[in-house]
């Protein structure tokens, strides 16, 4: 049986506190509830800190994200403003507190929405959670700079643990590049060779790692053109300006790429940062890159008079 975290589960314990009453929460001056559990130690963060947390956003039985075991959130405090949001409570926390702040789904419609501006995933009595441990605070953006240096490395190891660690359980036997894309090579491909400075067409299909889910594909139907992009251009994430360089026009095979060669912390196809992805690919076609497009003109540029003929 996998062990629950005791972060983790002091997260779920947090959680379902916000199914009691209200009437347990404090409030902001914009009315957010909030509720912090600390031992009082130590000092609390001050305008121009910064706190680094582990966060987990949930929506009913739904968590909507948790950066629990990837990397934390750093979070600058400010003076409290009436925003209806959590920032209003981090000049209030210490290293090691946890909080929990809730957002109610009429009061966010009422001070931001408007009538009939609620998003369609969002009900009128939903609650959106937001749970904090805040694991330390800094006093200056160079010590949060090296922190967070650190724990992207640490967040690199785990992504490619995880990648490794889903070809091992798969038997799968894939060679790595030197900047650290899986490739499978089905087939290398006959044709001319991917390499920077080349427009190449693929078809491919998109999944998420390790559970396989498809999020895209233009493999098939109508309408449903090959990509091309120029290889080196910066058109598209590195895992792929990486890995297709292992084929040729024709080529097949299989890219499985660690979230920092992908979308790294932004939000990725599966609507969550550090996302692992699997790419079924084919080379359609290799070519030599189009010309780059000769400059527009500007509109007031004057016109130069045309010498009338004989």
């Amino acid at each position: 049986m996998k062990t629950i975290s005791s972060y983790l589960l002091g997260s779920l314990v947090l959680l379902g506190a916000v199914s009691c009453t209200n009437s347990e929460f404090k409030k902001t001056k914009s009315g957010l509830l909030y509720k912090i559990y600390s031992d009082g130690k130590g000092e609390t963060a001050k305008k121009g800190q910064f706190l680094k947390a582990n966060v987990v956003q949930k929506l009913r039985d739904s968590i909507l994200y948790s950066s629990e075991g990837n990397m934390p959130v750093y979070m600058p405090v400010d003076s409290p403003r009436p925003v209806y949001s959590p920032v209003e409570i981090f000049s209030l926390l210490r290293k090691n507190d946890s909080a929990v702040c809730v957002e109610l789904a009429d009061t966010l419609q009422r001070k931001f929405g408007g009538a009939g501006q609620m998003p369609p995933w969002l009900k009128k009595k939903d609650k959106i959670t937001f749970t904090f441990k805040i694991l330390d605070v800094f006093a200056s953006e160079e010590l949060l700079t090296a922190d967070r240096n650190a724990e992207m490395g640490k967040q690199k190891d785990r992504e490619i643990k995880q990648v490794e660690g889903y070809l091992a359980k798969n038997n799968i036997q894939a060679q790595k590049t030197d900047r650290g894309t899986y490739v499978v090579v089905n087939s290398v491909g006959d044709g001319a060779q991917v390499d920077s400075g080349k427009q190449i067409s693929v078809r491919y299909t998109g999944k998420l790692l390790p559970s396989g889910k498809e999020f895209e594909s233009n493999m098939k139907g109508p309408g449903n053109e090959p990509f091309k992009f120029v290889v080196g251009a910066g058109q598209i994430i590195p895992g792929w300006d990486d890995g297709l360089r292992k084929f040729k026009k024709g080529g097949k095979g299989t890219l499985y790429i660690p979230a920092f060669l992908a979308y790294d912390q932004q939000m990725g196809p599966g609507r969550t940062p550090f996302e692992n992805l699997i790419f079924d690919v084919e080379i359609v076609d290799v070519t030599d890159a189009p010309p780059p497009a000769a400059p527009a003109m500007p509109n007031n540029m004057p016109t130069m008079p045309v010498k009338p003929t004989k």
